[in-house]
């Protein structure tokens, strides 16, 4: 948001400087997040001045030249070629001297230099209206008045003012800032000083020639709409004041009428809108919902196709304007317009913010009729408004006021005590302190005990609704800066459960980054055709697009969509990973899960002279996902087949029977959703499963063995239907101290075997941490391990 200083000099009487005044804003909560200084006109006209002509003859080479004598003040005369055919002798006139640079109303600025144009020597230029941004008449340089000083600067006596800009970050619950007005109730809260709003005093009704009828059907949705006829005004030029005043916050000059309704909507923060009164059919305004599918066309010459919920300002046969929003190409004020009906209005937020969104267009006006405007403030600002259109534009008040307010907005009543006021803030505040800040911020107090106080919020302030609201408000104009930091702090420590997620999450981000994954983190936000089922997905109810429509019941599509961007863009070998939440409506009631997914894609490795490139493939991620759980030294694992309709295969390991994590090639249905043409291998982690695993991990210190290992190998016939992990299962409760690893290195499937078989050849070290082994002490464990694989598996052992 854009303050300008000189502008809220208007509303408090102050001589803190510009600087000062930033510290107390940015103090109170209202950031200034840059201060400039600004001119009037481009450049400030800085380096031009007065000059006198003293002569003045016919360029000897040029017959549109002149060559002239020209007193700036310094003592010598200057010699300056000029072009005009109106320069003359005895003239006051504005010179920019060598070494200026001139900011023209058209054209990039340029710096004035000493030449020689045509034979003869030019030392500045003698300058046209719109050679220095004054305006944009070129019809021949500018003859002053004749008392004009020689020697003085141009931009004393066109008066200009340097001005100072504020660009304010406005957090979204300070509705009530965004005018001068409201960014001056902060200062003069402040320094403890009242408040100078304009006078509207001279406000009077002409006569009621031309009174508009108003008629409000969805008062839901215009609480208040006040309005008012000025007829005979002459639509023109904004006086040079008001194009300045604008021009310092970036506004650009339309015409006085509009400029007026601008004008009024940065002082007061109320927007206003003016209708060409003779476009009004029916002599009728009528604020009203239009059928579903309704065409209009707004000022920028767009037909929108209309909501049934937007609402709309009509008149007796058409709508005339997206109220709050956007005015009507055929109901705005034109070069031709005398007579103008001014609407000063309160919308109810929640409407102008969604009709705002649904078409896409956001203006000053809806700006701050989403965030909340001030009810009490459209009559006042209707005659301040009428009475600046008086000033510029002429023309008489031809109607009464129509003020249409059949349900006034009550103030937010809140109480608040002594004793929570001091343990917020931390500071105790002396009670006559507290009452004159909160009256200086306009809230009435009602009430008064020992205890507390009962007070009245003015709607304005949405931002006030709970006793620590009142409490904030109290502490940013008191002062941050003025709460002592304590010497002295009390505070009971708890552990918190170990280890912290954070630490898990870089333990593994350490491990992937350095095998090559890069991390990505997506949107939360993702479109519903992602869904497999969408009764249980967490719909957004007022989405910002329909890409963006659910809350992510997966890492998968976020991952996919990652891959499509990099293959499209020639990046094709990737290895990914995202950390994140997943979100799920169950039972009516809404979940959120802590997930981890990986992606591969393209080749394990590059090319080289050694080595073709060789395909990633599922066994490159499940290393991956077993070099994870075996540096997170997560047991008790099961493996298992995993069905899943983002896979085409898989496998998944459970703990306790709960997956912890799933993995295999992405199913090409999950591929096609994301316009993905090529291989990818996906493991999805439930994080929180991670978490808890990890958390009832102990730290054990063992010796390395002092006694030997010894290995022995087994070849079996079994089912094609038995798993490496059933035949691991049963040879651990076998043997549960002794046996420290199991592991497969021979599969064997083929004619040679019988329908239905397959050979495994498993390999088992054992091991005794106390002593060594002897053969008999093997052969016997090696004995009950085949009874056990035959009784439990069917394993025919191979000899």
């Amino acid at each position: 948001m854009k303050i300008s200083y000189n502008w809220l000099k208007e509303f408090i009487d102050t001589d803190k400087t510009p600087g000062e005044i930033s510290t107390i804003l940015t103090g109170t909560g209202l950031e200034v997040e840059s201060l400039e200084k600004v001119h009037a006109v481009p450049g400030g006209l800085e380096g031009l001045v007065i000059g006198f002509v003293k002569e003045r003859y016919q360029h000897p080479n040029a017959d549109r030249l002149s060559v002239t004598k020209v007193d700036v003040g310094t003592g010598e005369d200057l010699q300056i070629v000029c072009g005009a055919h109106n320069v003359a002798a005895g003239q006051k006139v504005v010179v920019a001297t060598v070494g200026t640079t001139v900011y023209p109303t058209v054209g990039e600025p340029f710096k004035i230099n000493k030449s020689k144009i045509r034979g003869e020597v030019s030392e500045g230029m003698i300058c046209a209206e719109d050679e220095i941004g004054l305006g944009n008449d070129h019809a021949g340089i500018m003859v002053l008045d004749a008392d004009a000083e020689v020697g003085s600067l141009a931009k004393e006596y066109f008066k200009l003012n340097d001005d100072y800009l504020y660009e304010i970050g406005l957090t979204p619950n300070r509705a009530d800032a965004t005018s001068h007005l409201g960014t001056a109730r902060d200062i003069t809260a402040f320094l403890k000083i009242g408040i100078k709003k304009p006078d509207v005093s001279a406000f009077k009704v002409d006569d009621t020639s031309r009174t508009i009828k108003v008629v409000v059907e969805n008062e839901a949705a215009s609480p208040r709409y006040s309005g008012v006829t000025i007829s005979g005004v002459e639509v023109k030029e904004s006086p040079k004041w008001i194009k300045e005043r604008l021009a310092v916050i970036g506004i650009r000059s339309i015409n006085n009428i509009v400029d007026a309704t601008n004008y009024v909507l940065h002082d007061l923060g109320q927007p206003l809108h003016a209708f060409d009164a003779d476009a009004i059919k029916g002599d009728t305004v009528i604020v009203k919902n239009y059928p579903e599918g309704t065409t209009f066309k707004t000022l920028d010459d767009v037909e929108r196709k209309l909501s049934a919920d937007d609402l709309m300002i009509g008149n007796a046969e058409a709508p005339m304007c997206i109220a709050g929003v956007f005015g009507g190409v055929d109901s705005g004020v034109k070069a031709s317009t005398k007579n103008i009906f001014l609407e000063s209005a309160y919308f109810n937020a929640v409407s102008v913010r969604k009709t705002s969104k649904r078409h896409g267009l956001k203006t000053d006006a809806s700006f701050r009729f989403e965030r909340g405007t001030d009810p009490d403030m459209t009559v006042f600002a209707l005659k301040r408004a009428a009475l600046l259109i008086q000033e510029i534009a002429g023309g008489k008040i031809s109607s009464e006021i129509s003020d249409n307010y059949p349900n006034p907005v009550s103030p937010f009543e809140i109480e608040v005590t002594y004793k929570n006021i001091h343990r917020l803030i931390g500071k105790e505040i002396p009670h006559g302190e507290i009452k004159g800040i909160l009256t200086a911020l306009d809230i009435q107090i009602v009430g008064e005990t020992g205890e507390g106080l009962s007070l009245k919020v003015p709607p304005y302030r949405v931002d006030i609704t709970r006793e620590v609201d009142i409490v904030e408000e109290i502490l940013r104009i008191y002062g941050y800066n003025n709460i002592e930091i304590p010497t002295q702090i009390r505070a009971s420590l708890n552990n918190s459960q170990r280890p912290e997620k954070d630490t898990v999450q870089n333990l593994i981000s350490d491990m992937l980054s350095a095998n090559g994954f890069n991390e990505i983190m997506s949107n939360s936000l993702t479109k519903s055709a992602y869904s497999s089922n969408l009764d249980t997905a967490v719909k957004i109810l007022n989405p910002l697009s329909s890409d963006l429509d659910v809350m992510r019941q997966t890492l998968i599509y976020s991952g996919l969509e990652a891959i499509a961007y990099n293959t499209n863009r020639r990046n094709a070998d990737l290895k990914l990973y995202e950390f994140g939440k997943v979100y799920e409506l169950k039972e009516d009631k809404y979940s959120e899960t802590q997930r981890f997914a990986l992606f591969i894609s393209g080749v394990d490795k590059p090319e080289q002279w050694n080595q073709k490139a060789k395909a990633v493939s599922f066994y490159n991620l499940k290393a991956i996902v077993d070099g994870i759980i075996t540096k997170l030294n997560i047991g008790d694992l099961t493996l298992e087949d995993s069905t899943c309709s983002k896979f085409a295969w898989g496998m998944q390991y459970k703990r306790n029977g709960k997956q912890l994590v799933k993995f295999g090639k992405v199913s090409a249905d999950a591929l096609k959703k994301v316009d993905v043409d090529k291989e990818v291998f996906c493991a999805d982690f439930n994080f929180d499963m991670i978490l808890m695993a990890v958390r009832k991990n102990k730290i054990v210190f063992q010796d390395v063995p002092k006694f030997p290992s010894v290995r022995r190998d087994l070849s079996m016939l079994i089912d094609k239907a038995v798993t490496f992990g059933q035949l691991k299962q049963i040879a651990e409760r076998t043997e549960r101290k002794l046996l420290q690893d199991v592991s497969v290195f021979d599969v064997y499937e083929g004619d040679k075997l019988p329908a239905g078989k397959k050979s495994y050849a498993l390999s088992f070290i054992i091991q005794d941490s106390e002593k060594t082994l002897t053969d008999k002490a093997i052969d016997s464990i090696m004995q009950k391990l085949i009874y056990n694989l035959g009784k439990e598996a069917g394993a025919e052992i191979r000899k």
